[in-house]
């Protein structure tokens, strides 16, 4: 892996830039396994960061994403558009052209977007929009807007990803199960992991994924959920422990509409930079069986991003 370059951009104070020696998994992928959840940042030089963004990352190319989808033994990626890129799809979609037909992207696109525009993206690769309710990230559009788009990405097959954190899912549930296309949730709503698995809030999660057939969620991120954080590389107890209940009580109950990714490069976060490598080591303890396994990495992925491949 080579290291994250510098760009003519000045990165928010404080930014982790990603990890650039990540280990080798033990854990040995099923074969045709998807990074369901992963960006590109720029670079910027080539793809500028937009005016409107609220923070300013690192560099992390699509040569670099590629790099690391062979290194820890994917097949194909889910590109999801990054907020530094506002509505400027431009490097999201390049990786994806550039993927040889290996991966998909996730695209972010304003009210009033032209159809033929949409059909510019689908022609693309782009199989969804992305939803971004944390208004630490992004500026929350008006809902009547969103419900717009929704109408409007219906006819090509694309789904909503959807992005929350917990204690902003009451207010959001009701236009959730409003959209007339399928969701996918982001990190599993981002539970508070020192709460109760069993208690109101993650139950009110579940029951938002038991009210529809076609929510899906990724069990992502227990890097930004954690308290009690990563594990040393050999030691005795599970990476990012105090996630595991949130994540396989999801897989368990909703084993064909579970997805994983990376989350690489791992925006914003503040605590510590994940190995990618410990990272893939985690999911046996979510998905433990070789079925659950082949149904979150591999099966329902590529239902939702390659079906004509079905």
């Amino acid at each position: 892996m080579s290291t994250p370059q510098k760009t003519e951009f000045e990165k928010t104070p404080g930014w982790l830039d990603w990890y650039a020696g990540p280990s080798i998994p033990r854990f040995r992928l099923p074969a045709g396994a998807v990074d369901a959840h992963c960006h590109v940042f720029g670079p910027g030089e080539e793809f500028p960061f937009a005016p409107e963004r609220k923070y300013t990352p690192c560099d992390a190319s699509k040569e670099q994403l590629y790099a690391l989808r062979d290194h820890l033994g994917f097949a194909r990626n889910v590109i999801v558009q990054a907020t530094c890129h506002g509505a400027d799809n431009s490097a999201m979609v390049d990786a994806v052209q550039s993927s040889g037909g290996k991966a998909r992207g996730v695209a972010t696109v304003r009210p009033g977007v032209s159809e033929d525009e949409l059909q510019r993206l689908h022609d693309a690769g782009v199989r969804g929009v992305r939803f971004n309710f944390v208004k630490r990230l992004v500026d929350v559009l008006p809902m009547d807007g969103l419900r717009q788009v929704a109408d409007q990405i219906g006819p090509l097959g694309w789904h909503i990803v959807i992005y929350f954190e917990s204690q902003e899912l009451p207010g959001l549930a009701d236009f959730f199960l409003g959209l007339p296309v399928p969701l996918v949730v982001d990190h599993m709503g981002r539970p508070d992991v020192t709460k109760d698995v069993d208690g109101p809030e993650f139950t009110g999660f579940l029951d938002l994924m038991r009210a529809r057939d076609d929510i899906w969620c990724k069990v992502t991120c227990p890097e930004r959920l954690t308290t009690t954080g990563p594990r040393a590389l050999g030691g005795e107890q599970a990476a990012y422990r105090d996630v595991v209940p949130f994540a396989k009580r999801v897989v368990e109950e909703f084993p064909d509409r579970v997805l994983w990714g990376t989350d690489w490069p791992h925006p914003n976060l503040k605590d510590h930079m994940p190995d990618d490598g410990l990272l893939v080591d985690w999911i046996p303890s979510i998905a433990t069986a070789e079925e659950s396994q082949r149904k979150l990495l591999v099966d329902n992925p590529m239902r939702l991003y390659w079906p004509e491949e079905g």
